[in-house]
């Protein structure tokens, strides 16, 4: 993952918005109703609030740094796959189906955790992602 640092505040508030996004919405919440449709739900919610948040950036920025639109825009194109694959699938998952899902999902986590750690080296926050006893959580 390339090298992310804010120019201004409209920046800094468009990365640390889209760090706090990504912090625990890849995989299925407690309320999953162990479809593969349901599972992508979350990840389709996550794409909208990145998408909330290159608009209001746009909007708000007199010059738009291509590097944190770039990493706004890697989002819809890695997370294309699973969703385009699993959105419509609302039967329940047997094994097989339950593995390949959640290689889907861990591709993407793994972009995600990237784009995290640009974002957290550039502005600032990678303290902000290690728990209490020093380990990070990514």
């Amino acid at each position: 993952m390339g090298a992310w640092f804010p120019a201004d505040e409209a920046e800094l508030a468009a990365g640390f918005r889209l760090w706090l996004e990504l912090s625990d919405r890849v995989y299925p919440d407690p309320s999953w109703d162990g479809t593969p449709a349901d599972a992508i739900r979350q990840v389709r919610d996550l794409l909208a609030a990145c998408e909330s948040i290159r608009l209001d950036y746009l909007a708000e920025a007199s010059e738009p740094s291509v590097a944190l639109l770039q990493l706004l825009q890697s989002m819809p194109f890695v997370a294309s796959f699973p969703v385009d694959l699993w959105h419509d699938d609302t039967h329940p998952l047997d094994v097989e189906r339950a593995e390949l899902l959640h290689g889907d999902l861990a591709s993407f986590a793994d972009h995600v955790a990237g784009v995290r750690a640009a974002l957290a080296r550039g502005g600032g926050w990678v303290e902000l992602d290690r728990r209490p006893w020093g380990l990070p959580v990514d």
